[in-house]
């Protein structure tokens, strides 16, 4: 590993916010020749990295996953860099170096079982399209399951709601809306109240290691 100033160029992979396409197996070749990084940046303060600044060739989102750090432990989508660089290794057949680097934590084989039938399922696709396809596939069926989940009185009130007001942000099941990105930045309205970006169309994000810094996490590293 190594890492890299904000301002320094990375021909590579790089897990990034700003990205406008999911990491897939057409990425794999790249990933080889030049490296995968990840910016390294605190979930609560995402409006102070200078996205802009940073020089990478090709970035990329990740998709829907969900985060078994002890800090975000649960969250979808809100990854350690670490979990964010195993995801984008597994989804690309790096599966043994995806663990090598999740055994390093205590709790890293745990990301691997709360995800283990979405990264099988990532790894199988071609490209980004074919990810996103998957993600929402997946969450729609995870939604349904939900809805069953709940008595019939309720489950009836679930749906009646989602017919009058659609996709909403903060739906009872917990899951995202469909074909939006949990984790795509938009750096021109970043700067809402609670500092985290506003939800878009795509898929997702990213975070790598443990660190002495106050957010638990490291710099921008590149592998």
């Amino acid at each position: 590993m190594q890492e890299l100033r904000v301002t320094s160029g990375f021909g590579g992979i790089a897990l990034s916010p700003v990205g406008n396409q999911c990491v897939s197996k057409e990425d794999y070749i790249l990933i080889k020749r030049k490296g995968l990084a990840v910016v390294d940046c605190s979930w609560a303060r995402l409006s102070d990295v200078p996205f802009t600044k940073l020089r990478c060739a090709a970035p990329r989102l990740l998709p829907w996953l969900v985060a078994a750090n002890p800090v975000n432990y649960g969250r979808p989508c809100e990854l350690s860099c670490v979990e964010a660089l195993s995801a984008a290794l597994f989804i690309c057949g790096e599966e043994e170096t995806a663990n090598l680097l999740l055994g390093k934590f205590k709790w890293g084989h745990a990301f691997l079982s709360l995800n283990r039938e979405l990264l099988k399922a990532y790894s199988k696709c071609e490209n980004g399209a074919e990810i996103i396809s998957v993600q929402n596939a997946w969450l729609s069926q995870q939604r349904l399951q939900a809805q069953k989940a709940l008595p019939d009185d309720e489950g009836a009130g679930v749906s009646s709601q989602n017919d009058d007001e659609g996709s909403c942000d903060d739906s009872e099941d917990g899951l995202p809306p469909l074909e939006k990105n949990l984790n795509h930045l938009n750096l021109e309205e970043s700067d809402s109240e609670d500092g985290l970006p506003p939800l878009e169309k795509n898929l997702n994000h990213l975070n790598l290691e443990e660190s002495d810094s106050e957010d638990g996490l490291p710099p921008l590293e590149k592998n």
